[in-house]
């Protein structure tokens, strides 16, 4: 193996390159701003003690070296020697040496610091430097941006914090945190120690999201005070909150009343992250309340039992939403044959044509008109057979509208249907 005497070493201290004699314990990587300064965290500790013998009696002079770790070969490259009154780099080692902490800070650091630096001990009799261990330092005239993470799940309703991190190469001047947020918030700000012993200032603020938060954005700033001027640095999010359905409402067309054969389309709308999963589709007629479909848009052939009132549910993961009723009303002719005049042959293929209201016959093209079989016996009491004679042959063709969401007797009180919901959705 090959070895060098060291200058100034004394005869009976060998240097041998390859062999690691000092340990330092230095960050992999420091990321510095232009005009500010940069603390190197170092601890360092004697590998071989049985061959050398640190004596923290004796002043130790600690030694930063660019680029490579030769000493006595290059010694334009040792930037900082703690024994020198004047160095290439302005600096000073703020850690006991003789407790083994060699922390460093530099002042006014420039775009040419930009290196890999290694650690060296002077001291008597010891004297090494660790070359399998260095520090690179990146100078910019910018700041990396703070780093912004949220604690679980953005919820409508839950609790959540949000934390900034930015570095604090300079921790005796280190950067301020502020906040733009959506809502009120009291930020707790603390410097605290990360695994590899930099600095990084923590931000944390809580708050209870609702879904009007959802898709705003949350900002967090770190701001660095570089000489008599700042520099800023800012990571930006959309806040994401999960939140039941909302605005839940149910449209008819057409909204007019219609009559029976017309083809009607009611369709449901909601607003749900995530997005709704499923539309239900509820029909209240009678005091009853009755799932009457599934899906999006509910499109039906009216007859004169669809009259009534109707509303949707939207439901995803969360939860779910329920519209305000919309009302269906039905008009129509009734003949001397005691049905409601109506046309004949339309069918609701799909949505396009849903809302297309019937054309109602002329009154001067009779023989167009045609009559359906609907009974109106359950809407008035049975009469005889001989009440029926009579009225056909001494009473005029009689006209009634017909409006079946109308009629007080068939609709529960509004004020009550929260409670027919609740009962029949149960039962």
């Amino acid at each position: 193996m090959a070895v060098q005497l060291l200058p100034n070493s004394g005869p009976c201290v060998l240097a041998c390159f390859g062999q690691r004699d000092l340990i330092t314990t230095i960050p992999d990587r420091l990321d510095v701003l232009t005009g500010y300064c940069v603390q190197i965290p170092c601890s360092f500790d004697i590998l071989n003690k049985k061959k050398y013998t640190f004596n923290s009696t004796i002043p130790t002079s600690g030694v930063w070296i660019k680029e490579n770790p030769y000493f006595g070969g290059r010694p334009d490259s040792v930037i900082f020697n703690s024994s020198e009154t004047v160095n290439r780099y302005q600096g000073k080692i703020t850690g006991n040496m003789s407790q083994k902490n060699c922390t460093t800070v530099f002042f006014n650091v420039t775009t040419s610091y930009t290196n890999i630096y290694f650690f060296r001990i002077e001291s008597q009799p010891f004297r090494a430097t660790d070359p399998d261990k260095s520090v690179d330092i990146v100078v910019r005239d910018l700041p990396s941006s703070p780093i912004l993470t949220v604690s679980g799940e953005v919820k409508e309703g839950t609790s959540v914090s949000f934390n900034c991190s930015a570095v604090a190469p300079c921790p005796e001047h280190p950067p301020e945190l502020t906040w733009t947020l959506p809502t009120q918030f009291t930020p707790k700000n603390q410097l605290q120690e990360n695994p590899d012993q930099t600095k990084s200032v923590l931000s944390t603020v809580t708050f209870t999201p609702s879904y009007l938060h959802h898709e705003k954005n949350i900002t967090c700033t770190a701001v660095y005070p570089v000489g008599a001027s700042n520099k800023t640095a800012e990571h930006n999010m959309m806040l994401n909150v999960s939140f039941s359905p909302k605005d839940t409402s149910a449209s008819i067309s057409p909204a007019d009343p219609v009559l029976v054969g017309s083809c009607v389309n009611l369709t449901c709308s909601s607003t749900a992250n995530p997005p709704v999963t499923s539309f239900t589709w509820f029909k209240i007629s009678g005091g009853n309340l009755t799932q009457v479909a599934s899906g999006l848009s509910y499109t039906l052939n009216v007859t004169v039992g669809d009259g009534g009132l109707y509303f949707c549910e939207a439901r995803n993961s969360h939860g779910c939403g329920k519209s305000k009723e919309v009302q269906l009303a039905i008009k129509g002719k009734t003949g001397t044959s005691g049905t409601i005049n109506s046309p004949v042959g339309t069918v609701c293929a799909n949505q396009a044509t849903a809302g297309e209201e019937p054309e109602e016959p002329a009154e001067d093209q009779p023989e167009e008109i045609q009559y359906g079989d609907i009974d109106f016996s359950k809407l008035r009491p049975k009469e005889t057979p001989a009440a029926a004679q009579d009225r056909v042959q001494g009473q005029e063709s009689e006209y009634a509208e017909v409006n079946m969401t109308g009629r007080g007797d068939q609709e529960p009180p509004l004020n009550n249907l929260d409670e027919l919901y609740a009962q029949n959705l149960l039962g």
